[in-house]
Parts: C-alpha cells; structure tokens; sequence
C-alpha cells in the first residue's frame, strides 16, 4: 500500500515538473515604476492565472530612454527580451529595424488571435501604423499632457477651484495670484519637449517639422524656430525669471514636486494620476492644458505619449503565440478598463471607453475623461495627428538642451531654437543616410 502511494506520488510530482517545464516565459522588459508597476505586475499575474501554457514576466528596465537602448543592445548581443515597451518618440527608430521586430499585425494573424486597429482610438492607431494601415506595434500605456492643481492652493490663493485656466493669459494672473499667496513653487512641467514643443504645437495646429512631422517621409526638416514656438519658449524663461516656474528635469521628476504639495500647478501625463492619487494629501482637480487664445483654430487636440509594446525577432513560434495571446488579453474591454481607472492612462479602444462611461466612473470622478476629451477635441490635421522623426530619443534631448538653456537664462529663445532646430536637422540627415532605400 505504502509503495503504491509513493509510486503515485512520484508520478504525480513527475508530471508536474513536466508541466511546470512546458510552461514557456515570455520576458517583457517595461519603464513603469512605483505605483504602475505594480499594476503591470497585476496585469501580468492575471493573465497568467488565466491560462497554464504561458508565463509573462515583467521586468522594469528603467526610464524608456534606458530600456530602449538596453533592449536595442540586447538583440544584438542575441538575447533580447520577447517584449519590449518602447515610449512614442522611438516609433521611428523600431520601424527602421527589420529583421528586429516582429510587426503586430503579423503576429496577430499569424496566431489566429482577434485584432482590429479600428478598434483604437484614431490618435492611437495611427501612431503606430505604417502608411497601409497595418499596425507594427502593440499600443499599451498612451496618455496625453493634461494640467493639474493644487485646489488647496487655488482655495488659500483666493482662485475659483472649479475653474482651472483655459489660456495662458489666466494661467499667468494665477501663477501671480498663487505667489502673492506665499506659494513656493508655482508651477513645474514634466517632459518639457513633449509638453511645450510637441503637444503645443498640435494643441495649437502648427507644425513641428515638414513632411507631416515626420510621417510623410524621413526627409524632414524641423520647425520648432517659428515665432509662435519662439514666443512660447520665451515665456516659459520670463516665468522662470519671476519664479513662477520651478524646472525639475527632462523625464517625469516634476510629478513628485506636485503629489508632495510643494508644486500648485503642474503639466505631465495622464499616468502620473496613480502616483499623485497615492500620495497626494491634498484636493487637486484634472483640466485641459492651456492654449494661446491669440492662435486661430486652438484648441485643437493633443497628441499621444506613453508607449507601446513592440515584439523582438528570433524568437519561437510557441512563445509568438504567447505573445500573440497575451495581446489579445490585453485588449479585452474590461482589461482596458481596469488599466486605465487604476492608472490614469487613456483607454485606447473605443470598447473599453464605452464601457467605462456606462460604469459611472467618469459622472463619479469629474477630469477622469479629460485626456479622452482633449485627443479627441477635433478631428487631427496634418500637425497634429502626431509625429515621427528619426532618432527622436536624441531630437528631443537637443530641444530639451536649448529649452533649459532659456529657462535658467543663458539665450535667449530665438537663438536656441534655431540652435535647436540646427542640431536636431543634423541628426534628422544622419538618420536618413542610415535608412535610405
């Protein structure tokens, strides 16, 4: 009796370890921290709950500049993850590397699974689709820059709280309002290029570069010196100068400055809500971003940020229906949904908006739908269905460079946008000599 126990037994654990070693890792090397960490952990776990074939792992590989080159590196040494999650400005720079991913809408096809790009939101899919239509990365976290505030602030500075500035002229008479009251840091912006450049530049319907920024062709040529940037640019260094404007980097460190209190008004992305609704103790409310009522047609709509997951070449047929699987779970309504109430990002299907709305939560969290409202304010022209410059990881350092160098007081703005746009043309003709053809 003993023996035929243990005989069963050592079957049993034998047919688990076979088990637990069909079961094939998918390696999804990502750039959300804290707070979205752990929801991409979340969303990892229950996909793997939800079936036994398959085990997604998260690994968080830093900011999206240094995953991106960690994974661009990795592929070439041989062993790149099977999942990537690259941030917008490297859609270009994927693109040109055939051979090294996998297009989406391939994958999808290819392992049977349900995928439809006009299920996406228009600012969503076209970003990430070549000129047929067919989608070559997997959109995943996308948001938009939208403008928080401090109520308390607001309250303390004698400023309506219900009424966040709609222009720039009224967001200067609160930024002096707010200083009068005693307020330190007044205002900080994260992702100074994608916020003052990129998104105004759509937000107002004026263009960034040639060729419809980029995607008409790799022949582009950057815009970002005209005088409506120049005056632009120029406002942020007089705010800067008066200390209504705090500057805190180039990524997200501004998002910090504002969930601690220290900052009344800030402009990030959507997906800082989750850090800022874990550690905010104070009121604070989710506006649209500021336009110059001055400029014919604003507002228009914002563009996308954020990222979307590209599939690394050289892998098995098993794991690219892993993949393919994953994706799919991925796209359900409710999935999208859960992502999107729990971190701030847009839900990037028109399903899984439909959905929220009808769940209440937007009539129960008043701006939760603003990032939503401000894509889809207009439909985007030519300027601002977004863009797409070669090696724009370093474009934008460059745009960044000149935009710090007015803000601390060094130029003036009309020289470092030209400087600006000098040095990122250098690098727009570098890239096109390395992809021509």
């Amino acid at each position: 009796m003993n023996r035929k126990f243990l005989l069963v037994a050592a079957l049993a654990t034998a047919f688990s370890v076979s088990g637990a070693q069909a079961q094939t890792e998918i390696q999804w090397w990502h750039s959300m921290g804290g707070a979205l960490g752990d929801k991409v952990n979340e969303l990892a776990n229950k996909f793997n709950a939800s079936q036994t074939a398959y085990k997604v792992v998260p690994s968080y590989k830093g900011s999206y500049p240094e995953s991106m080159t960690a994974a661009i590196a990795s592929y070439r040494a041989g062993n790149a993850p099977h999942i990537v999650q690259v941030f917008e400005v490297g859609t270009a720079t994927m693109m040109a590397g055939k051979g090294a991913v996998v297009p989406v809408y391939k994958l999808m096809k290819d392992a049977d699974e349900p995928f439809d790009p006009k299920a996406y939101i228009g600012p969503v899919s076209g970003y990430y689709s070549d000129s047929q239509g067919n989608m070559l990365s997997f959109p995943f976290n996308s948001s938009t820059v939208v403008f928080y505030i401090n109520k308390d602030a607001y309250k303390k500075a004698g400023l309506d709280t219900e009424k966040a500035p709609k222009t720039w002229k009224e967001f200067l008479a609160a930024a002096e309002k707010l200083k009068a009251a005693g307020q330190q840091c007044v205002y900080t912006s994260g992702w100074p290029s994608w916020m003052h450049i990129e998104n105004f530049s759509a937000w107002h319907n004026v263009p960034i570069g040639t060729k419809e920024n980029g995607m008409a062709g790799i022949d582009t040529a950057f815009q970002v010196n005209s005088p409506l940037h120049v005056r632009h640019v120029a406002m942020l260094g007089d705010m800067a100068k008066k200390g209504l404007l705090t500057y805190a980097g180039r990524r997200n460190q501004a998002e910090a400055k504002f969930a601690s209190g220290e900052c009344a008004m800030l402009t990030s992305s959507t997906g800082a809500q989750a850090n800022i609704r874990r550690t905010a103790k104070f009121d604070w409310s989710v506006n649209m971003i500021p336009y110059h009522d001055d400029v014919k047609g604003a507002p228009q709509n914002s563009i996308i940020g954020g990222a979307s997951l590209w599939v690394m070449g050289g892998k098995t047929n098993n794991a690219y229906k892993g993949i393919a699987k994953f994706f799919a779970f991925l796209s359900k309504p409710e999935i999208q949904m859960e992502w999107h109430i729990g971190t701030g990002y847009v839900p990037i299907t028109k399903a899984a908006y439909d959905l929220t709305r009808k769940s209440g939560f937007y009539d129960k969290n008043p701006g939760a739908d603003i990032a939503i409202k401000q894509l889809m304010n207009k439909p985007p022209t030519a300027n601002s269905k977004g863009l797409r410059f070669g090696n724009f990881v370093q474009g934008r350092e460059v745009i960044e460079e000149e935009m710090e160098a007015v803000i601390m007081g060094k130029k003036d703005a009309k020289s470092a946008m030209d400087e600006a746009v000098k040095r990122g043309n250098d690098i727009l003709r570098k890239f096109e000599a390395a992809n021509k053809g």
